[in-house]
């Protein structure tokens, strides 16, 4: 089938048919691709478990006020104390308010404070369904407004709206900025990896239209089939299609390379590196994909989308790689190499590099080189105990201090902690006045922000300041305090809600879509291990050492955040992605190793086939691992704390997974198990000889 399919792409004819398909594809796709931040949900709703309380609780506010309306706060300050003539001001600004078409509601304040220092402007704005993208907009006109004939006040605005423009402002243009990035990186390592001034082009473009033609097919699902997508995953979408993608092209190049000093003809040469790499191409990315489809087990709306997002841009990716960059490759002919072409009947030079060299060493000492790298790796993984994974503070979100931060801190000097956040409970109209009695007596609510509620039809609306800071442990202890009263007042069927009780269910549901997915993804990649290797044993090993690779790489990453990068916490998601990430493409490096060592398990015996493997494979697995890794390091350019978690996460497990893992680990586990890593199929009958012996033979590369 291989053949065929190789055949068929390879063909003197075919290969401009292929071109020409891709080039009508990438036309009709990019209009559509252009249009994918238009049908992004950046809206709160777009984040959450959809059977969490906070999320029933938003939807029956939607009978008070719209979904779309969120407050923006604005604090004035002088610490010397407010003048007559900063209270005029801000009475003034509060009229002006009142005139903008935004506004939905009525505006609550001046509100001053106790130590006559500050005072606030509660402005409830309707920002509409685009609101995400228009908050920006809106915060600037209002600022413009409050610093006009400030005359030395501080002046901030903060609050959902606050930090929603601030969110927005973060976001601008990731799009390009991550793209841009992104070649960047990747055309550097090409060029390393290449040599060649030229043959860096063709992965590129390749990436190119995989990514294009991806992002025209999600948008349609957006559009028109309720596909969830959002800046993160359209994010994560560039720097993986790029990473994962070029991939794929170094694999197929690195085995085109190789067969053009075998073949004298270019179009069988790739014939035969599609038929041997296709089939270890196509199941790396079947199990990254497949992976990616596990998060659709997800409680939390975001991460639920991220899972087809992802899988249909590696699946896109594949795609592309395997059919139009072969022939792009066979259609210019070996030039493309330049000025290092491979000549037919020349020396594969991998025979004698590095990787030959470093596997001769492991051969020497395989069971003490495998113990020792796994002992230092779960010496490594205990920074775990150093993870705070428990969510991000509004401060900590952001790596600066952005408007909307610094008025949550001048907001928290002089007020109620909690406030412009307030505690929502959605209740029975009948057993409202109970409600309230209740909220006002529960410890960690300003008894006096409690107002008689608003009632409208059979159902009532109610909320209460928080005396601790609304994203605090504490204010999340207030959360479950009110819930279990409130949930006690018989027939009140009440629902608590608002921004704290929203994040503390996004933290809930992180923890058990990470307690349910992990099992699962390790489960698919074993099954899929088992079908490709035909055996038990080494996909166990294998699933070993990407698990160890894992809790190494999470656990130095818990100990640069805390102690280098001076990051307050993690994102609740950040565990579960990582794990997403580097189990399903650190696997496969494991893939593309393991496959060449089987092949040449049947003719050399599974120790001498593990230092021809690490020989062959080690170089462009080696190239393949810096570029994913420079691509999801990308991601930390971005001034958010998610974005450069993930991004130093997963760029840091690869290379250890590349480099040590990979070359280290599993060659001296396939030298010291030798044959019966391929238990139970017929591999293991091979006989093997010593990892010392076969260290003395040549490491030739075989045809």
């Amino acid at each position: 089938m291989t053949r065929s399919f190789a055949g068929l792409i390879t063909g003197r004819r075919t290969k401009y048919l292929i071109i020409v398909f891709w080039l009508i594809v990438v036309a009709l796709a990019g209009p559509l691709a252009g249009k994918l931040t238009s049908v992004e949900d950046n809206e709160a709703k777009s984040w959450l478990p959809g059977s969490a309380e906070s999320t029933q609780a938003l939807d029956k506010q939607a009978e008070f006020a719209s979904p779309d309306t969120i407050p923006a706060i604005v604090v004035y300050q002088r610490t010397s104390g407010l003048t007559p003539a900063d209270q005029a001001k801000i009475a003034e600004d509060a009229r002006q308010y009142a005139g903008l078409s935004e506004l939905d509601g009525q505006i609550t304040g001046p509100i001053p404070s106790d130590d006559g220092q500050a005072a606030q402007i509660l402005v409830p704005l309707n920002l509409g369904p685009e609101g995400w993208d228009k908050a920006g907009t809106i915060v600037d006109s209002m600022k413009e407004t409050a610093t006009t004939n400030a005359n030395g006040m501080n002046v901030h605005i903060t609050g959902p709206a606050g930090t929603a423009a601030d969110s927005a402002e973060a976001f601008e243009g990731i799009d390009s900025t991550l793209l841009f990035a992104t070649i960047g990186v990747v055309v550097v390592i090409l060029l390393f990896t290449y040599r060649s001034p030229i043959l860096w082009l063709l992965p590129v473009i390749s990436a190119g239209v995989a990514l294009t033609t991806a992002q025209g097919v999600i948008y349609l699902l957006a559009k028109h089939a309720g596909l969830t997508v959002n800046a993160q995953s359209a994010g994560i979408l560039t720097v993986l299609v790029f990473g994962a993608g070029t991939d794929y092209a170094l694999l197929l190049v690195a085995r085109y390379r190789e067969e053009l000093r075998r073949h004298h003809d270019r179009h069988e040469a790739m014939g035969v590196a599609l038929h041997r790499a296709g089939p270890a191409i196509i199941a790396s990315a079947a199990t990254v994909a497949i992976g990616m489809i596990c998060l659709l087990f997800a409680e939390t709306n975001s991460t639920r989308g991220l899972g087809p997002v992802a899988a249909i841009g590696v699946v896109v990716a594949l795609a592309v790689m395997l059919t139009l960059l072969p022939a792009l490759l066979v259609t210019v002919g070996r030039w493309i190499f330049w000025p290092v072409r491979p000549k037919e009947g020349s020396a594969e030079p991998t025979a004698t590099g590095v990787w030959a060299k470093i596997g001769n060493r492991i051969a020497q000492r395989p069971r003490t080189t495998w113990v020792t790298t796994s002992l230092v790796l779960a010496v490594l993984a205990i920074g775990i105990v150093q993870l705070d994974a428990t969510g991000l503070t509004n401060k900590e979100s952001f790596r600066g201090n952005p408007d909307s931060i610094v008025g949550e801190e001048v907001l928290a000097q002089h007020f109620p902690a909690g406030s412009g956040n307030p505690v929502v409970v959605i209740s029975n109209a009948a057993q409202a006045p109970e409600v309230r009695a209740v909220l006002a007596s529960t410890e960690g609510i300003d008894a006096a922000s409690v107002p008689q509620p608003v009632v409208k039809g059979d159902v009532a609306y109610l909320e209460g300041t928080l005396t601790a800071p609304a994203d605090s442990q504490a204010g999340y202890d207030t959360v479950d305090r009110v819930r279990d009263r409130v949930h006690d007042v018989s027939g009140a069927d009440a629902l608590v809600g608002g921004n704290t009780a929203i994040n503390l269910d996004l933290q809930r549901a992180a923890r058990h879509d990470r307690n349910l997915i992990i099992p699962i993804v390790l489960l698919v990649v074993l099954v899929i291990l088992c079908l490709l290797l035909r055996a038990i044993v080494a996909p166990l090993v294998l699933v070993a050492t990407v698990v160890l690779s894992f809790g190494a790489a999470l656990g130095v990453s818990a100990l640069v955040f805390k102690h280098l990068f001076g990051f307050g916490g993690a994102d609740s998601s950040l565990p579960l992605f990582v794990f997403v990430f580097l189990v399903a493409l650190g696997i496969d490096y494991n893939i593309f190793l393991m496959t060449r060592v089987r092949e040449e398990a049947a003719r050399h015996g599974t120790k001498r086939a593990a230092l021809i493997g690490l020989a062959a494979t080690g170089g462009v697995i080696t190239s393949a691992g810096l570029v994913l890794a420079g691509t999801f390091a990308v991601l930390a350019t971005l001034p958010l704390t998610a974005f450069a978690e993930i991004g130093f996460a997963v760029a840091f497990g690869v290379l250890l997974d590349t480099i040590v893992v990979r070359a280290v680990l599993v060659t001296s586990l396939n030298l010291d198990i030798g044959r019966h890593m391929w238990h139970p199929s017929r591999l293991a009958k091979v006989p093997d000889e010593s990892p010392a012996e076969a260290a003395r033979e040549p490491t030739e590369v075989p045809a």
